[in-house]
């Protein structure tokens, strides 16, 4: 079956704040004052900025307020332009399309404590699990929040409520790898039934990936925001992707992604972030040899699943469930 466009609803924008140098947060809300569809601590919604791009952005409130979702954007100047569009293009009194809320990186419900790790925007996913645990109560947690310096980190004055007392370190190390803060004195031992959480720039995930690979697997989760991976390669060749449902054919050419190619063909799959990060745009895979790029799926689930955004062949065809 051909899927079709994630769908949107339209939300006012309540407030814009910057928050920090190149970081701002947008209040959304319901145009009548209804509730909005619930979320769980972790969840993000996609926005379509005015250029008409969707992006993927992290619920940061706690998940028991159902009056708004707030996000915290951070402009990126050599970005493909979504966010940059939302915070130049975005303010208060505006009506923007949003989705509901989904969850690749939910709290597991049996954990005792939990070690957050966040780097940058990082925090953005972490802001609502800490603000869930304060009021539920359902375990205990300690986050450490690694930025630059403190003019670019969000939440500074958040986190000085009383609620995140004694639970958060935050650390600036001015750009210097020599000032990174030590991660391997928070990781060296495994807590029984504690989990590891940690969104952030690719060197962090990589450096906690390291120090935490005696922690069991299960134990140990990760978002990312970006990916190297996602751009074209010199050597990427053509190939052909067969839809499951009707047997149509299209051509992906090199330099093209399967999803750039199915929208050609006037098809619609779901998509997002189109950098293989949010998992919006998983697609059955039914036969041949993918090129997973993308830094959602797990290990076994790369035999029957794939991430079109951004994802290639190895084989001469693939056949998709559509």
């Amino acid at each position: 079956m051909t899927s079709m466009t994630e769908e949107l609803t339209n939300l006012n924008v309540s407030s814009v704040e910057q928050i920090a140098d190149g970081f701002f947060s947008f209040e959304l809300r319901d145009p009548q004052g209804a509730d909005l569809p619930e979320f769980t601590a972790g969840a993000h919604i996609s926005i379509s900025s005015p250029n008409g791009l969707v992006r993927s952005y992290s619920l940061c409130n706690d998940p028991a307020e159902r009056d708004r979702y707030v996000i915290t954007v951070k402009r990126e100047e050599n970005g493909k332009g979504g966010s940059k569009d939302l915070t130049d293009n975005v303010h208060a009194g505006d009506v923007v399309q949003v989705s509901h809320p989904r969850n690749l990186f939910p709290l597991v419900d049996n954990a005792k404590k939990f070690i957050f790790i966040g780097g940058g925007i990082g925090i953005t996913p972490i802001m609502s699990m800490m603000r869930h645990l304060n009021a539920s109560g359902e375990a205990s947690y300690k986050t450490y929040y690694l930025s630059r310096a403190p003019a670019t980190t969000p939440f500074l004055e958040d986190l000085k409520d009383p609620e995140f007392s004694g639970k958060v370190v935050i650390h600036h190390d001015q750009g210097d790898p020599n000032q990174a803060y030590d991660l391997w004195n928070v990781l060296e031992t495994p807590g029984a039934q504690t989990h590891v959480y940690c969104c952030g720039p690719l060197p962090l995930m990589d450096a906690v990936r390291d120090m935490s690979g005696h922690w069991p697997d299960s134990a140990v989760h990760f978002e990312a925001f970006s990916n190297p991976d996602a751009a074209p390669r010199a050597d990427d060749t053509p190939f052909i992707v067969k839809l499951a449902s009707s047997g149509q054919t299209v051509e992906v050419p090199a330099g093209v992604s399967i999803l750039e190619a199915l929208r050609s063909g006037g098809l619609r799959v779901p998509a997002s972030c189109e950098s293989g990060t949010c998992g919006t745009c998983r697609t059955g895979l039914i036969a041949g040899e993918a090129d997973h790029r993308d830094m959602v799926l797990m290990e076994e689930e790369r035999g029957t699943q794939i991430m079109v955004c951004v994802s290639r062949a190895k084989s001469a065809e693939l056949v998709l469930d559509l």
